[in-house]
């Protein structure tokens, strides 16, 4: 708690009135890569609390489409379309596509991270299926030239993970954000151009 509080991040969050520290994550990788554009269409998977699709909504500005997916409640972010629920279950999926409509989209986000039990092994598993889960959605849903911006934790699972999406992709990279604590196994792999696998 205390590192939290004294967390030179949290205090920006709090001061730019950002909901999390995670928004500075995106913003490094953007700054870098290049993510977002005027009038893009995003889906941000396991969005609360909501850090990231303020971001987005932001950057994308009100001709662009953001559709915020999570779990837990959110409240209401302007510009965004919050949905409550599983992405994975079938009417949560439409109501997701719903609100992309029906063109391909640019750019799917996840900050996705499951519901730690303490059992590091268990927890990679889940981890690493959610990844999966994420990418899947991804490739049925993305633009030719959309990307897939994840978070993963380094450990069992992340390098056959790795291996998926840079076959699935054209072109992947990972990123270590500053903001991203350094005691953490926390990165983030960019994948741009879904490949149609036969």
């Amino acid at each position: 708690m205390q590192r939290h509080v004294n967390d030179p991040y949290v205090k920006r969050a709090q001061a730019l009135g950002l909901r999390s520290r995670a928004a500075f994550k995106l913003l490094e990788i953007d700054a870098k890569d290049r993510l977002f554009a005027r009038g893009q269409k995003v889906v941000d998977l396991g969005a609360a609390p909501g850090g990231w699709a303020q971001v987005v909504a932001d950057k994308v500005g009100p001709e662009g489409r953001v559709v915020a997916v999570d779990l837990l409640e959110m409240g209401p972010i302007p510009g965004v379309t919050v949905i409550s629920g599983d992405f994975t279950e079938e009417s949560v999926l439409r109501e997701v596509e719903r609100a992309i409509g029906a063109a391909k989209i640019d750019l799917v986000l996840s900050d996705m991270s499951p519901n730690l039990s303490g059992v590091a092994a268990s927890d990679q598993a889940r981890s690493i299926s959610l990844c999966g889960l994420a990418a899947e959605f991804a490739l049925r849903h993305l633009k030719p030239s959309g990307a897939l911006l994840l978070k993963a934790f380094q450990g069992a699972g992340f390098p056959e993970l790795l291996a998926e999406i840079r076959r699935r992709f054209d072109r992947v990279t990972v990123r270590k954000p500053s903001a991203s604590r350094s005691r953490s196994a926390e990165t983030y792999i960019l994948a741009r151009g879904p490949r149609e696998i036969s």
